[in-house]
């Protein structure tokens, strides 16, 4: 069994997208602070991101995983889970795990059963981490489809890297000259193996 997380300090997580105008983090703040005063918490401090959830590249959330790993405050508090990350699941699942390797909790407002510091954190884990699985073997087929499809059509020069043009009859005139294999590459911009081929066949 877990031992119960001592809570004193807390960090407020707000955000919105700034392509919805509709949207306030004043609101989220306003119901956060509320909930640690009644929890006789102390907020240590409040991170607003008014950026898309879709990336971890927000300079305020950045600020406060920097201060979780320093261990400034002991839980992290936010509205929602979307409001913390929409970058996916795997994504979102390892931000909850890196707080937990700071040693810090993290709970949502309105989602009850998403709080590490409640009875159904390690399965709600669990799931999100199946969830994640899944998130990430549909991605796998969808790429595979997509590269089947394109087979099938005969485009198959559009897949993996673009193919290098190497000017066989420079390599071999450099070769001629007494250039080793290794000064050729560098010269073309290809591997050293792809001129020991050219100059051996």
């Amino acid at each position: 069994m877990r031992p119960e997380t001592k809570i004193e300090k807390v960090a407020l997580y707000a955000r919105v997208s700034t392509k919805d105008g509709r949207q306030d983090t004043e609101n989220q703040l306003i119901a956060l602070r509320e909930y640690c005063q009644k929890q006789g918490w102390e907020i240590a401090e409040e991170y607003v991101d008014h950026e898309t959830g879709g990336t971890s590249k927000r300079p305020h959330f950045q600020r406060m995983f920097a201060d979780a790993r320093n261990r400034k405050f002991d839980l992290v508090l936010f509205w929602s889970l979307d409001r913390l990350s929409r970058e996916g699941v795997k994504a979102t699942l390892d931000h909850l795990e890196k707080l937990t390797a700071y040693g810090v909790a993290w709970r949502s407002h309105t989602e009850e059963y998403l709080d590490s510091c409640g009875i159904f954190r390690d399965a709600v884990l669990s799931i999100l981490a199946t969830i994640a699985k899944q998130e990430r073997v549909r991605r796998s087929e969808r790429a595979l489809a997509a590269i089947a499809r394109l087979r099938r059509a005969g485009k198959t020069d559009h897949l993996g890297r673009p193919r290098k043009v190497v000017d066989r009859d420079k390599a071999r005139k450099l070769h001629s000259q007494g250039l080793g294999v290794r000064a050729i590459a560098g010269q073309l911009g290809v591997s050293h193996m792809t001129v020991q081929r050219i100059v051996t066949a």
